[in-house]
């Protein structure tokens, strides 16, 4: 665990110093600055650009706009993330908000080839991990901690849960063949084995993170 000490040690060092907390302060706010205009127009339910459709650009955004509440569902995240950078008590749940999304329209714009733009997003997307940087000591109990109480297994629940799991698939697919769900009752029996056997390769897999847990 001295690695992790380590790890602290150099945290602590960091955050404690002014220049960086004068820095992390500025990101924040960049951040936040930088997500609010563009949540305004999906907020308000109005296009976020004038391409049209030939351009791949104008292409996604207009089928984005489609999509209806999902629009204006993005601008609200953005607008919470903003606010929530904003406020020094809330800017780690800011930053958590702030990262994924960041991260999506860094990826979107680069693959639609959003001229300058994937550049910009690319750097708000390495600011954003490392506001997630700065707030190591709130997430390292996600990335670190082991629990103390013991996993406990069932007795032969390596066999008992494949077997299990290839049952109750059995019995989904008679339910599902009785009301007709699918055409399933027009599929030769023989054909529907197949997922019966992927029912116990599901059971197996749960054996398997089962004994994994912490």
């Amino acid at each position: 665990m001295s690695h992790f000490r380590s790890l602290d040690q150099l945290h602590q060092a960091w955050i404690s110093w002014p220049p960086a907390q004068l820095f992390t302060a500025f990101t924040r706010c960049i951040l936040a600055i930088g997500f609010i205009p563009p949540s305004i127009p999906k907020i308000l339910h109005r296009p976020f650009t004038s391409l049209p459709d030939e351009n791949p650009v104008g292409h996604y955004f207009n089928a984005l706009y489609g999509t209806g509440f999902y629009y204006d569902f993005i601008g609200w995240m953005q607008l919470l993330a903003a606010v929530l950078l904003l406020i020094p008590k809330t800017a780690h749940l800011g930053a958590f908000i702030q990262f994924p999304i960041m991260i999506n329209i860094a990826v979107l714009t680069t693959s639609v080839g959003f001229k300058g733009t994937w550049v910009i997003a690319i750097l708000m997307a390495l600011a954003g991990f490392y506001l997630l940087v700065w707030e190591y000591d709130r997430i390292k109990a996600f990335l670190f901690y082991t629990r103390s109480a013991p996993v406990s297994y069932l007795k032969k629940e390596g066999i008992l849960l494949p077997v299990l799991f290839a049952l109750g698939t059995a019995l989904l697919l008679m339910v599902a063949i009785s009301i007709g769900l699918a055409n399933l009752d027009k599929v030769a029996l023989l054909k529907l084995f197949p997922l019966v056997l992927g029912g116990a390769i599901f059971g197996g897999m749960v054996y398997w993170h089962h004994r994994g847990m912490q």
